[in-house]
């Protein structure tokens, strides 16, 4: 049991996978009347803050939404600010990672970040293969949607081949064929900002995920208030489809 400001924190109902939507650093940034990169700036030490948290009481997988395939659409310089950002992000963060056995992965297509942080991404994600306390998900150039085609696609190439028909195609086999086939689903999923909305992310996956919706934005969102999700999550009972009366019974 762990206290936080609000309750405890029973540490044998813990979710195993939770999902961040990290909205708001843009316009936190500019309440403060500076540029949206410095609340994105702000925003990596509230990654660092979430990502010891996770570890600290034993989650298994975290998966933070860090850039969206829209994102792409944003001003040049914002991009190649956020580009930069994460690649400080890998490289100042890979020791810590290594001490605290945290395993980095990534979900999206990786193919359109720029060559430096790909490949910086890629070595971080080579060096730390074998850890195993916790698993850093970075969903990185991701759409929901666009990872849905190309899991339909794969499994499309199966039908042709030959080892696989239509009439075989069932939801597990869909699920293996996502970006996410080596993870459960999440939880518990948690925006900030104070917008209630998934925006392309996960949203197969998120099918049975309870919803913790926040006005607080990214770079004030802390262990404390990560406490408070979980704490919510706690108290919620998840059906699944059956009755309360039913999942009494058990």
């Amino acid at each position: 049991m762990i206290m936080s400001d609000t309750a405890p924190i029973d540490l044998t109902c813990l979710p195993r996978h939770v999902a961040i939507i990290m909205d708001g650093n843009g316009r936190w940034a500019q309440r403060k009347l500076k540029p949206r990169l410095f609340g994105h700036k702000a925003g990596a030490d509230s990654v660092k803050d979430i990502v010891g948290a996770c570890r600290e009481i034993g989650i298994e997988f975290l998966t933070l939404y860090a850039f969206s395939s829209e994102n792409w659409n944003r001003p040049e310089k914002e991009v190649s600010g956020l580009m930069t950002i994460l690649k400080k992000y890998l490289e100042s963060e890979l020791p810590s990672m290594q001490e605290n056995n945290i395993r980095l992965m990534s979900i999206g297509d990786r193919e359109r970040l720029p060559d430096a942080v790909r490949l910086c991404l890629e070595k971080t994600i080579e060096a730390t293969a074998s850890n195993s306390k916790l698993t850093l998900n970075l969903a990185l150039s991701y759409g929901s949607r666009d990872e849905i085609v190309r899991a339909v696609q794969r499994v499309a190439r199966q039908c042709v081949d030959g080892n696989l028909t239509p009439e075989t195609i069932t939801e597990k086999r869909l699920s293996e064929s996502l970006d996410t086939s080596n993870m459960p689903d999440p939880d518990l999923l948690i925006r900030t900002g104070g917008e209630s909305r998934l925006s392309n992310f996960l949203l197969w996956q998120l099918s049975y995920a309870e919803i913790y919706f926040t006005e607080i934005m990214w770079p004030e969102f802390r262990k404390d208030i990560f406490f408070q999700a979980l704490t919510d999550f706690q108290v919620r009972e998840r059906r699944f489809g059956r009755t309360g009366e039913q999942l009494n019974a058990e």
